[in-house]
């Protein structure tokens, strides 16, 4: 295989296995889908209490539509809270709520056993070549999107 059918067959693999990854991970739990989990984390790991919806979609390169469809199905739940801004009532912060928190505390378990078991033949160079390589890849992604803005500017 040459290096560029073995990029193409990178790219195609990313998108075959993102479809695979989010019906597995939807079996997970009945609860919760995996890109509302994605959202969950996100907001987590981002640092901030109560993002904007808009912020929040950028965060998983999702649309704001999505993310606030997201959103108001996992405020139905509990899991979070749509707060309007203090200073825009036309922006909406997600805020996670304690039950978020107690939640997704109590299937960490299952969380972690579905990690392992995703990289389960996975040694620390591998994972480690494979965290690199996906870094890489966001980083060429990000610089797309913005030469892509760029253009549209003018």
């Amino acid at each position: 295989m040459n290096e560029m059918e073995k990029k193409a067959y990178i790219f195609g693999g990313i998108l075959t296995l993102a479809n695979r990854l989010q019906a597995l991970g939807d079996k997970l739990d009945e609860n919760v889908t995996l890109k509302q989990w994605l959202l969950i984390a996100v907001i987590l790991k981002s640092g901030q209490s109560s993002p904007t919806i808009s912020e929040v979609a950028k965060l998983i390169g999702n649309s704001r539509q999505n993310v606030k469809k997201m959103a108001l199905l996992l405020d139905k739940q509990g899991f979070v809270s749509l707060i309007k801004d203090d200073h825009d009532a036309r922006i909406f912060r997600v805020h996670l709520t304690p039950k978020c928190f107690t939640y997704f505390q109590a299937r960490s378990e299952k969380e972690m056993q579905f990690m392992n078991a995703l990289f389960d033949t996975f040694d620390e160079n591998l994972t480690n070549g494979l965290y690199e390589g996906i870094v890489q890849l966001a980083n060429n992604v990000t610089r797309m999107e913005n030469a892509h803005e760029d253009e549209e500017r003018g």
